[in-house]
């Protein structure tokens, strides 16, 4: 691993050498009895990443509606963005995956390489403070428009779509976790203004098995017209 390489791209140089690496170490590497992996730091990241382009947003846009300020921020910190931008530094040549994650061409995961990406978000955050990480942000999102709209994820879609029929957003409902605590696997369903389920989907974090639920629900209604 290259840590100047990544300095580098990410413009930022670290004091603790030991929070680059940690936010590329993928949880396939490792031993989690011996040694750290990166989903903690993915964790933050997650929550800086919010914040930082919240408050982008806010402050580029004063005329912008909360509606669409939330619609903007899903779009930029959807995994298919965070993805590209992981790519466009050159982060999945970087990870340290296992082999059995090499042969399954973790490198170009979008999962994997979003997660990274906020993980290296936090480690930035960690090293040298929210000023810093909003910096990285800046630059990593240039002026905070969507590359497309396939950057949109699914929740979005699916609350544009109901609203354009007259009706209110989605709920959305966790109602099971499995697995131990480093490898939480939580079910989650959408639930339309009558209470109606429309989907439902799974995920290694809460929002995750929303977006699947969204993705379900959307497929079902595309069936159903």
């Amino acid at each position: 691993m290259d840590i100047t390489e990544l300095e580098g791209r990410l413009g930022y140089v670290f004091r603790d050498k030991t929070l680059p690496r940690l936010a590329l170490t993928h949880p396939s590497y490792v031993s989690r009895d011996k040694e750290p992996d990166n989903q903690r730091l993915e964790f933050l990241g997650d929550a800086v990443l919010q914040l930082c382009v919240s408050q982008a947003l806010y402050q580029r846009y004063p005329e912008m509606k909360e509606g669409k300020l939330t619609r903007r921020r899903a779009a930029l910190v959807c995994e298919a963005n965070l993805a590209h931008l992981a790519s466009s530094l050159g982060i999945g040549k970087q990870l340290l995956l296992s082999n059995g994650e090499e042969l399954l061409h973790g490198r170009r995961n979008p999962s994997i390489l979003g997660d990274a990406m906020e993980a290296v978000i936090a480690a930035v955050y960690l090293d040298g403070g929210f000023a810093a990480a909003a910096s990285l942000v800046e630059r990593l999102m240039g002026d905070f428009e969507p590359r497309s709209e396939n950057d949109k994820d699914a929740k979005s879609i699916l609350q544009e779509l109901l609203q354009a029929k007259g009706e209110p957003a989605p709920v959305y409902e966790i109602i099971d976790q499995q697995g131990p605590p480093h490898a939480r696997v939580f079910t989650a369903r959408a639930i339309r203004g009558n209470g109606e389920e429309i989907g439902r989907g799974t995920g290694d974090r809460k929002q995750r098995a929303e977006e699947a639920a969204a993705a379900s629900a959307l497929k079902a209604i595309k069936e159903n017209s």
